[in-house]
């Protein structure tokens, strides 16, 4: 008889124990939003960077900025890629859509 008060008190402290955590979620009011949302949509801003000295365009086509590298890309009105162009040091170069370059803009050195 003994035996059997003693499992039902721990059959009944081991679900008590289990209930307890889903009982404290509940008291912790409006959740916030989780890192996968956060990670979607980041709060940083973008960075802008000024692309005035890219001086050549493909006709017709979509300029896409790049700005953390630096580089424009060049989309055909009917979705396909059809080239980039990037800065590197003193000279933008412009790539066709097999990444051959195509053509060499020298920028200007400051003088100071």
């Amino acid at each position: 008889m003994r035996d059997r008060a003693l499992r039902i008190l721990a059959v009944s402290l081991g679900l008590a124990a289990m209930s307890a955590p889903a009982l404290a979620q509940e008291d912790d009011g409006p959740k916030g939003p989780t890192m996968h949302q956060l990670a979607a949509r980041p709060p940083v801003p973008s960075a802008r960077k000024d692309f005035s000295q890219f001086l050549y365009r493909p006709a017709g086509d979509k300029v896409i900025e790049q700005s953390d590298a630096d580089r424009l890309l060049f989309w055909t009105p009917q979705g396909t890629p059809d080239g980039y162009a990037e800065r590197r040091g003193n000279a933008i170069f412009y790539y066709d859509r097999g990444g051959h370059a195509v053509r060499v803009q020298v920028l200007p050195t400051p003088e100071n």
